[in-house]
Order: structure tokens, then C-alpha cells, then sequence
């Protein structure tokens, strides 16, 4: 046999083998799943309720905490679940909210999550940001409709209703909602410490993350629930460069913003991390890919072949999933000097990481600081928070969202995901190692952009849905100790 032939045979086997499972792949449910948001009496009288919630403004601020604001969302609260707040025991940590619903004893206790706090809501608005008003499409308008009251009235509402039917749980059920999550603040903290005080160690903690999505990600076609099963750490870092100072009239070399310039653009050209395809990424791939083009799907079919390239370019064609793979580092805030005709003795910057299981907070710590020495630049890390644990995909706590996701929302595809924002769940933690990021609701392209911006909104014909999973959730508990 020729050289040539030999060559061709080489090229073409692996050639065969990619295109023969990309050809394998084939398109699943949730490309044509749809959800039906109808405007029924069930819906728009859920969206009422929301509205409600919507109009009393609970903005957190980290100068300054109106407590007042809250004690009034939950004397609101009180009057739209009086079911809850007779059948179960209430605690308020400074306005954070724990409920407790005594169950049957027969199951370990599970932890429904919402925040009830926002951010601020600035800017010119199609409707107020406080309005709650609901236009012709059913969609409810406010801030913290989907970020996250829709889902803590949805928690609300399913105990509401199953407390009145008379049923009972398998288990203790708790509602955590916290008043600071927007600010990073003590409330789930000073929640977690009073369940490990009273040694409550619950099977399965449930907190806002992913949602049910259109075309997840770039390329992919299709209904998808995101479960978040993963959260990274979290980390704040300063970067001081220091000088003699000066006159600006008669500048030296390298002064201290100079080099903290060239420091963060290294970082930026060249970030230090390592970069891995997580097993819950490769899941997360596995399951996408039967619902993209064939390009795509070859790629992700035949990672054992183009994991390299992937790993190379995914951060530059999309951000999220290259966060995903490594730790990041984005630079936040600069101080230099406080006269604009004085060289600074010393200029700084802060950076937040957001850290990746797979390389420690110290071993990124190393990687930034070796980088930062070479400018003359001091690290100092001024905050940290480990990663999470991992919740697996093959977990009791993940298959009994996928099947109530399932029945929920028939034909929508459930698909673990890496988080890369952060949540109340991390503090969770210490008590639950499978801590489960996802909000149950359908939103659209326009509302997932609106978190933390203009035109927050989200349809009432969603929340049945949302109502509907949690209950079920509550039903099935005991499957967590099958």
C-alpha cells in the first residue's frame, strides 16, 4: 500500500468515527417542546398576587438596612399565606424568614430557597419598577419578579394550598428566605446557624439559578430546564503598587497606576487559570448537543478529539461557558492619587474571582500573585469563600428535579449547568452537600436579560408551572431516602 493511501486511511478513520456520532445524535423533545402560558382564572389570580408582592419594595443596601421595608412584606405575606403562617413555626433574623413545616417524620427535611430582597432599579422603565402592573401578554412587571420573587411566591403558594388540603409531608419542609442576598449580607448565615444549632441536616436544599430556557446556549435549539449543580467560590483581591511619588509635571518610569495598567492588561491577555471541562460541563454538552447544528454537534460529540480547540476558543465565542471552565478574575474598583497633578505613592486595585473547583482559592491566589510580583505589585487577599461541593447528575437530589421537571413540563430537557454567579445556597454548605440551583419558571430571552437591568418581568401564566414543581417536590421527598 502507497504512503498515501496509508495517510488518507489515518485521517479518514477518526474522520468516519466523529461524523458517525454526530449522525448518532439525534434531535430530541425539547426541540419542538412548547409551554403552554395560558391566561386563565388560575394564572391571573396568581399574577395579582405577585403584583401585590412586586409593589412592596424590599431594595436592599449594604449602608444602610430599612428593616421596616421587610417587616411590611411580611405582614403582606402573612395576609396572602394564612395557611402557612398558621400551620407552621416562623423565625425572623433580623428580616430574614425561616418557616418550618412539621412533616410526618419519615423523611430527612428538605430547604425550599427564594430571596426576598432586590437591587435597585434605576433607569427609564416601560412600566415602574414597583408598578406590579400586568399588561395584555400576562406579563407581570416589576423588579425582583424574576430575581426572585416569582419563585418565593411560588414556594409560598405550594404550601399554601397543600397545607389546606390537609396534607401532610414525609418530612420536615423549611421556607428560607433571606432579606440580604443581593449585598452578600448575614441573613442566610445567621439562618444556617440556627438549623445547625437545632442539628437539622437537611437531604436536599432547593435555591434560585437556573431556569427553564429557550436556546440555552448559542447554537442549541430547543426547551431546556438548567439545573445549577455547581457553584464556584467566590474571592475579593487587591493589587497595591507603591512609588516615592511625586510631581506629575516630572514623571518617572513604571509609576504605580502604570504598572497596575500593564498588571491587569497580562491578566486579561493571559489569564494564569487552568482551564478543564468539568464531568457536569461534558453532561451539560452531552445533552445540548443533540439539538444543535451539525458543526456543533460534532465537536461536542467527539470531545476525546476537540477538547483541546474547545477548551482554547470557548472562552472567546461565549464568556459563560468559558467561565465555566476556569477561575476568573475581573477588575472592580482603582484608587491612585487624590490630587490630579500628584504621582501616587500608592495606587491600587481590587479584582473578584470567582474560583473554580478544580484549582483551589490558594493555587489561584499563586498563579495571580506570581504574575502581580513581576510588575512590583503586592497581593492581598481581602475576602474568600471556598467552592461548593459538586451535586452529581447520577445524585437522588438531581433525578428527583429531572422527573418532576419532566412531568411539569413535558418534552423539556433537563441539563445540568456550572453557576457562575453566586447564591444563598453556598452557606448552606455546612449543613447539605446537595445544594440545587433552580428556579422552575419559564422566562424569555427579553426577561433573562432584564435581571439586575431595565424592564424586569415574567408571565403569570408561568407560575402554575412554578407552583405545580415545588408541590410535587414536597410529594416526592421521601424518594431522597429511596
Amino acid at each position: 500500500m502507497k504512503l498515501s493511501h496509508i495517510l488518507g486511511a489515518a485521517v479518514a478513520a477518526p474522520a468516519a468515527v466523529c461524523i458517525g456520532r454526530a449522525l448518532a445524535a439525534k434531535p430530541t423533545a425539547a426541540a419542538d417542546a412548547k409551554i403552554d402560558l395560558k391566561n386563565d382564572d388560575r394564572a391571573k389570580a396568581y399574577g395579582e398576587r405577585l403584583a401585590r408582592m412586586v409593589r412592596c419594595e424590599t431594595i436592599s443596601s449594604r449602608d444602610y438596612m430599612d428593616l421596616s421595608k421587610f417587616e411590611k412584606f411580611h405582614s403582606l405575606l402573612a395576609e396572602l399565606f394564612p395557611n402557612v403562617h398558621a400551620g407552621c413555626e416562623k423565625h425572623v433574623f433580623d428580616g430574614s424568614l425561616l418557616y418550618k413545616w412539621a412533616g410526618r417524620g419519615e423523611a430527612d427535611p428538605i430547604v425550599l430557597m427564594s430571596h426576598q430582597d432586590v437591587v435597585e432599579a434605576g433607569g427609564k422603565w416601560q412600566h415602574g419598577p414597583f408598578s406590579g402592573e400586568i399588561d395584555d401578554e400576562g406579563r407581570v412587571w416589576g423588579r425582583g419578579t424574576v430575581d426572585t420573587k416569582a419563585s418565593l411566591f411560588c414556594i409560598f403558594t405550594a404550601l399554601e394550598e397543600l397545607i389546606g388540603s390537609g396534607f401532610v409531608p414525609a418530612g420536615d419542609v423549611y421556607i428560607a428566605s433571606s432579606c440580604t442576598e443581593e449585598i452578600s449580607g448575614p441573613g442566610a448565615p445567621a439562618t444556617v446557624a440556627y438549623l445547625k444549632s437545632q442539628g437539622v441536616r437537611p437531604s436536599l436544599v432547593l435555591d434560585e439559578g437556573g431556569m427553564i430556557l429557550e436556546s440555552p446556549m448559542a447554537g442549541v435549539k430547543g426547551l431546556y430546564a438548567m439545573v445549577g449543580v455547581v457553584e464556584k467560590g467566590y474571592a475579593d483581591v487587591k493589587f497595591t503598587a507603591r512609588s516615592k511619588g511625586g510631581h506629575a509635571s516630572a514623571p518617572g518610569k513604571n509609576t504605580p497606576l502604570v504598572r497596575l495598567g500593564r498588571f491587569m492588561a497580562d491578566i486579561e491577555d493571559h489569564p494564569p487559570f487552568e482551564r478543564r471541562l468539568s464531568p457536569t460541563m461534558e453532561e451539560m454538552f452531552r445533552r445540548l448537543a443533540p439539538n444543535m447544528g451539525f458543526g456543533l454537534k460534532t465537536v461536542l460529540t467527539n470531545l476525546w478529539l476537540f477538547r483541546p480547540i474547545l477548551l482554547r476558543i470557548l472562552p472567546a465565542i461565549n464568556a459563560s461557558a468559558g467561565a465555566m471552565t476556569q477561575t476568573t478574575l475581573a477588575f472592580t474598583t482603582a484608587k491612585g492619587s487624590d490630587g490630579l497633578n500628584v504621582l501616587p505613592q500608592e495606587a491600587y486595585v481590587t479584582g473578584n474571582m470567582r474560583l473554580i473547583q478544580h484549582q483551589s482559592g490558594p493555587e489561584s491566589f499563586e498563579a495571580v500573585r506570581r504574575i502581580a510580583a513581576k510588575y512590583g505589585i503586592e497581593t492581598e487577599v481581602l475576602y474568600e469563600d471556598a467552592p461548593c461541593p459538586v451535586v452529581g447528575f447520577d445524585s437522588k437530589q438531581f433525578h428527583l428535579i429531572e422527573e418532576v421537571a419532566a412531568k411539569v413540563y413535558p418534552g423539556v430537557q433537563v441539563s445540568p449547568y456550572v453557576m457562575t454567579g453566586g447564591t444563598d445556597a453556598k452557606f448552606y454548605k455546612e449543613i447539605c452537600p446537595n445544594c440545587i440551583r433552580f428556579a422552575p419558571l419559564y422566562i424569555d430571552e427579553q426577561q433573562y436579560g432584564s435581571v439586575h437591568a431595565l424592564n424586569e418581568n415574567i408571565f403569570q401564566g408561568a407560575l402554575p408551572h412554578g407552583v405545580d414543581f415545588y408541590k410535587q417536590v414536597i410529594e416526592k421527598m421521601a424518594a431522597i431516602e429511596a
